[in-house]
């Protein structure tokens, strides 16, 4: 099993840039399709991006597409998330997970499919 550790989280004002960094240990990352998730008080977990293993292929949640970029660095054991262009209603726990997988060339978009999970950071958008 992975470890999953969130950081780069904050507060920022509205329009602003965040970098949240992934940082994995136990197991290597080029294993794992990795995402990014979201939960906002009182709203359920949402799946904000997530990658193939390769990092060839990647989706976006509508809300966040083309303002976000999921990216990794499987020699390094990490995923980010660049946030820019960030508004108020982004504000949430955002939370890394990921999940082993034989292919290189899909990713998950369902929460229930991803076994390993960080403990979330918090982003705050102030407007």
């Amino acid at each position: 099993q992975v470890q999953l550790v969130e950081s780069g989280g904050g507060l920022v004002q509205a329009g602003g840039s965040l970098r949240l960094s992934c940082a994995a240990s136990g197991r290597t990352l080029g294993s794992y399709v990795m995402a990014w998730f979201r939960q906002a008080p009182g709203k359920e977990r949402e799946l904000v991006a997530a990658i193939t293993r390769s990092g060839g292929s990647t989706y976006y949640a509508d809300s966040v597409k083309g303002r976000f970029t999921i990216s990794r660095d499987n020699a390094n054991d990490a995923v980010y998330l660049q946030m820019n262009s960030l508004k108020p209603e982004d504000t949430a726990v955002y939370y890394c997970a990921g999940r082993t997988s034989i292919s290189s060339i899909i990713y998950y978009r369902e929460e229930k499919l991803y076994t390993d999970w960080g403990q979330g950071t918090q982003v705050t958008v102030s407007s």
